[in-house]
């Protein structure tokens, strides 16, 4: 994802405006629940098993009691469903630089020094956007169209060409 291993000048691709990225949030919003209920599923599938084979102790009857009640439950089902969401933003930043949502409104993450996006850059990303509110810098920014979390990670999201959104166009 470095500038310098693309074949694709990125300099000729615009930043991306705040209405594209804000279309690619909602979007990706979309996704990101999507994964949340499957990981609920899982975790809760589990939780359910290990209710029927005794492993909670005979304190709760319905696996329910279980959920609303203890403390460690929540917490783990907090952390597992949200390593997922987070799981889905960084693989897909990582392994081509745009998730769905990015991918179908054409914007792509890149890095604006001359070195790969590492995954460091990327948590960096992920905290600085502060769930979606660094992104409203781009208002303010109208010269750079540069979001908070795209300063302090030092990415850029630009706007592709339909051609150069192929992925056959990245190697």
């Amino acid at each position: 994802m470095s500038t310098s291993n693309s074949p694709l000048d990125i300099d000729d691709f615009p930043r991306a405006t705040f209405l594209r990225r804000l279309a690619a949030m909602v979007y990706d919003s979309l996704v990101a629940t999507a994964v949340f209920m499957i990981a609920a599923i899982v975790f809760t599938l589990f939780a359910l098993f290990g209710f029927k084979f005794g492993w909670y102790g005979q304190e709760f009857t319905e696996l329910t009691d279980l959920s609303s009640s203890s403390v460690t439950y929540k917490v783990f089902f907090t952390i597992w469903t949200v390593s997922w969401v987070i799981g889905f933003f960084m693989w897909f930043w990582a392994k081509g630089g745009q998730t769905i949502g990015m991918r179908a409104w054409r914007l792509r993450l890149y890095s604006t020094v001359d070195e790969p996006v590492t995954l460091l850059r990327l948590w960096v990303r992920l905290f600085t956007s502060l769930l979606g509110l660094g992104t409203l810098l781009c208002l303010f920014d109208r010269k750079h169209k540069l979001a908070l979390q795209d300063r302090a990670s030092q990415t850029e999201m630009l706007l592709l060409t339909k051609s150069a959104n192929d992925h056959k166009n990245w190697r």
